[in-house]
């Protein structure tokens, strides 16, 4: 039902459900998706930002995302692994945190 797409509906689709998901570890979670120059129509790159910690950029072929977005243990394993992306950044923001104090 949701496999396939144009290059921008992918996109659409994949920020969505990314920060559907960094949302449920905590609401103050954003998305940045990198669709430049040298990954347009081809590829998404992505990062978490809480605060003023940001994670590494996490690469998404756009064929990959479009074939696999209606496929529910693929979007199953997307979301636990950013949830745990979300997680680590969160905790790292209170390390920091704690080490200011």
């Amino acid at each position: 039902m949701f496999s396939g797409g144009s290059y921008d509906e992918v996109e659409r689709w994949l920020r969505n459900f990314l920060t559907a998901h960094a949302k449920r570890v905590d609401p103050r979670f954003e998305v940045e998706l990198d669709t430049g120059d040298e990954r347009e129509g081809t590829s998404y790159g992505v990062r978490l930002r809480f605060g003023r910690q940001v994670s590494a950029s996490v690469g998404f072929g756009y064929r990959e995302v479009a074939d696999n977005r209606g496929r529910l243990a693929w979007c199953a394993a997307l979301a636990e692994r950013t949830q745990g992306l979300a997680r680590a950044l969160l905790d790292a923001q209170r390390t920091a945190d704690a080490g200011a104090r």
